[in-house]
C-alpha cells in the first residue's frame, strides 16, 4: 500500500495544505477548527500505518513540517490562554479549567505520575521539566496533586513563557514557593542537572530528530547516574503531531516502559533511566518492578475504570 494513496493520510495532508496557507497560527475560530479537525484524524489506533516505515519523500516532508506547525499552533494557544488566565486578580489556578485540553493534562499528567512511581523508589524532593512553556500545566498539576511536597524547576528558552507562567503560580501560597523558573536553553543547562532525581523532557522540545536526539544526549551527559528521564513520543497516526522518540535515541539510558494510549490522550510516554548509577541499586530498583506487577496491574485498572482507555506497554528494553 502507497503511504500517500491511503485514505486517512490523504486527509491528514489535505489538512496540512489548509493549515500551512494560514495567515496565522494564533487562536481563531479558523485555526482552532482546522487542528481539532486534524487531531480527530490522527486519534484513532486501529490502523496499520507507521510512518517510521514511510518512504515517500513528499509525506516524510509534510509530516515534519506539519509537526512544526502544529508545535508553533501549540505555543500560541498556550500563551494565549495564559495571559488570560494570568490576568485573573484572585489565584489564577482557579480558572485553568477555561484551557480548551485541561483534562488531557489532567490525564497524561496522573498516567505519568502513575507510570513514574513504579520505578522509583522514594517521592523526588526536586524534579526538572525542560520546556514548560507559558503552560506549565504538567508541572502544575503534578505539583498540586500528586507531589505535593517536591519543589519542580521549570526550564524554557523564552523569558516571556517564563513570565507568563511564573505569573500563574505567584499568588497561590504553596505553588509560589514550589515552582522555580529558569530561562535558558536546555544545551545551556548544565551546571546542577545532576541534582535532580527526575527530569522531564516536554514534546515540544526538539521538533525534528536530529535536535531531539542532541536534547537527549545533553541530558545524558549531565543528568546524574541512575535519574530518571521521563519523554513524550508519539505511536501511529498521532506521529503526525509530534516527533517519535526511538529506544535507539536514548543512547546512555536503560529504557524501562514505553506506554502507548489510545484514548483521546495524544501522547506517548517513555520512562528510561540513566546508566552508570550503583549496579546494585539500580538492579534493586528494576527488580522492585518486575516483581510487583500488581503496580503495572494498578495502571491497567486506573485506566480501564474511566472506561476509555486501552494500552500497549512494551517495558525494560535495554539501551547499549
Amino acid at each position: 500500500m502507497a503511504c500517500e494513496n491511503n485514505l486517512v493520510v490523504k486527509q491528514i495532508i489535505d489538512l496540512y495544505s489548509q493549515i500551512s496557507n494560514l495567515e496565522s497560527l494564533k487562536p481563531s475560530k479558523s485555526v482552532d477548527t482546522l487542528f481539532g479537525q486534524l487531531v480527530s484524524t490522527c486519534l484513532p489506533t486501529d490502523t496499520d500505518i507507521d510512518v517510521t516505515k514511510i518512504h515517500d519523500d513528499k509525506v516524510k516532508d509534510m509530516r515534519s513540517h506539519l509537526i512544526k506547525l502544529c508545535g508553533e499552533a501549540e505555543g500560541y494557544l498556550e500563551q494565549h490562554f495564559s495571559t488570560i488566565i494570568g490576568s485573573f486578580e484572585d489565584n489564577p489556578l482557579n480558572h485553568l479549567h477555561m484551557f480548551p485540553y485541561y483534562n488531557n493534562y489532567l490525564k497524561l499528567s496522573e498516567l505519568e505520575f502513575d507510570l513514574l512511581s513504579q520505578h522509583i523508589s522514594h517521592v523526588p524532593t526536586k524534579i526538572a521539566f525542560i520546556g514548560s512553556g507559558p503552560m506549565p500545566l504538567t508541572s502544575i498539576v503534578l505539583a498540586k496533586f500528586h507531589l505535593p511536597n517536591t519543589t519542580i524547576h521549570n526550564f524554557d528558552i523564552d523569558s516571556q513563557a517564563n513570565t507568563l507562567a511564573s505569573s500563574l503560580v505567584s499568588r497561590d501560597p504553596d505553588l509560589s514557593k514550589r515552582m522555580i523558573f529558569h530561562t535558558t536553553d536546555v544545551l545551556n543547562a548544565k551546571k546542577g542537572l545532576d541534582q535532580y532525581d527526575v527530569v522531564f523532557l516536554a514534546a515540544l522540545v526538539g521538533m525534528d530528530k536530529e535536535s531531539k536526539v542532541k536534547a537527549i544526549e545533553h541530558l545524558e551527559k549531565h543528568m546524574a547516574p541512575g535519574a530518571v528521564l521521563m519523554l513524550r513520543s508519539s505511536h501511529g497516526l498521532r506521529a503526525f503531531l509530534y516527533p517519535i522518540v526511538d529506544s535507539c535515541d536514548l543512547k546512555g539510558f536503560e529504557v524501562l516502559t514505553i506506554y502507548h494510549p489510545s484514548d483521546d490522550v495524544v501522547n506517548s510516554v517513555v520512562i528510561a533511566r540513566k546508566l552508570g548509577g550503583s549496579t546494585e541499586a539500580r538492579n534493586s530498583e528494576i527488580g522492585r518492578c518486575v516483581v510487583m506487577p500488581c503496580n503495572c496491574s494498578k495502571i491497567h485498572a486506573i485506566m480501564n475504570s474511566r472506561g476509555t482507555m486501552k494500552n500497549m506497554i512494551e517495558e525494560f528494553g535495554t539501551v547499549e
